[in-house]
C-alpha cells in the first residue's frame, strides 16, 4: 500500500507523469481526474492529510527579461548575484497556474508528495472538500488571492480580502498601486 516507485505510482487515475527533484515527488494528474486522484492517494496509499494547497502563476515565465540563477546541486549561492546576462532561462510552463496539494501519509514513517494539476486562466479544478475537509480554506484562499475557481466547493466566497474587492492580488496581472491615498483634515 505504500507507494515507493515510479510504476506504483502509475496506478494513480489521471496522471500525467512524476517529477522528482529536490527529495520531493510530485504527480502531475489531469485537472478532471483530480477527485478520483486524490481519493485514490487517500484510500489506497495512505496518504490522509492535505497540509496546503498552493496556487502559483506562471504569468510571463521564460519570457523575454526573466532571467535563470545559478546553482549546484547544493542549491543556489545567495552570496552570489543573479545571471546578469540570462545565461539560464527557466524552461516554459505548460500552463498559466500551477496548483498544488501537498499531502502527508500519517504513519511512521510519515510521506510526503505532492499532486499538482495545472490550468489555463480562467479553467476550473473539482473541489477536493469532499476527500478532504480541510480543503475547504485552503480552496478558499487560492481563490480569493489567485482566482482559481475550484467546482462544486461548498462555500467559494472570499476568505482574506473584503467581500467587495475587486480583482485577486497574488495574480502577476494584479494593478500594483493605484490606490489613493485618503489624509484626514487637520485640526
Amino acid at each position: 500500500m505504500t507507494p515507493v516507485t515510479a510504476s506504483e505510482w502509475k496506478q494513480v487515475p489521471g496522471l500525467v507523469r512524476v517529477e522528482t527533484g529536490h527529495g520531493e515527488t510530485t504527480l502531475v494528474v489531469d485537472p478532471t481526474r483530480l477527485v478520483e486522484a486524490s481519493t485514490h492517494l487517500r484510500d489506497e496509499a495512505g496518504f490522509d492529510f492535505l497540509s496546503d494547497i498552493a496556487a502559483a502563476d506562471y504569468l510571463g515565465w521564460a519570457g523575454s527579461g526573466v532571467s535563470g540563477h545559478i546553482g549546484t546541486a547544493a542549491g543556489r549561492d545567495l552570496n552570489r548575484p543573479m545571471t546578469q546576462g540570462l545565461q539560464v532561462l527557466p524552461k516554459p510552463k505548460e500552463k498559466r497556474f500551477s496548483v498544488s496539494y501537498h499531502l502527508l501519509a500519517v504513519a511512521v514513517p510519515p510521506r510526503r508528495v505532492r499532486l499538482q494539476v495545472w490550468l489555463d486562466d480562467g479553467q476550473s479544478v473539482p473541489s477536493v472538500v469532499p476527500v478532504w475537509p480541510t480543503a475547504d480554506w485552503h480552496e478558499r484562499e487560492a481563490w480569493d488571492l489567485m482566482g482559481v475557481p475550484f467546482a462544486d466547493h461548498p462555500n467559494l466566497k472570499r476568505i482574506l480580502t473584503e467581500d467587495d474587492w475587486e480583482g485577486h492580488p497574488l495574480r502577476k496581472d494584479y494593478p500594483i498601486g493605484g490606490e489613493p491615498v485618503r489624509f484626514s483634515e487637520a485640526e
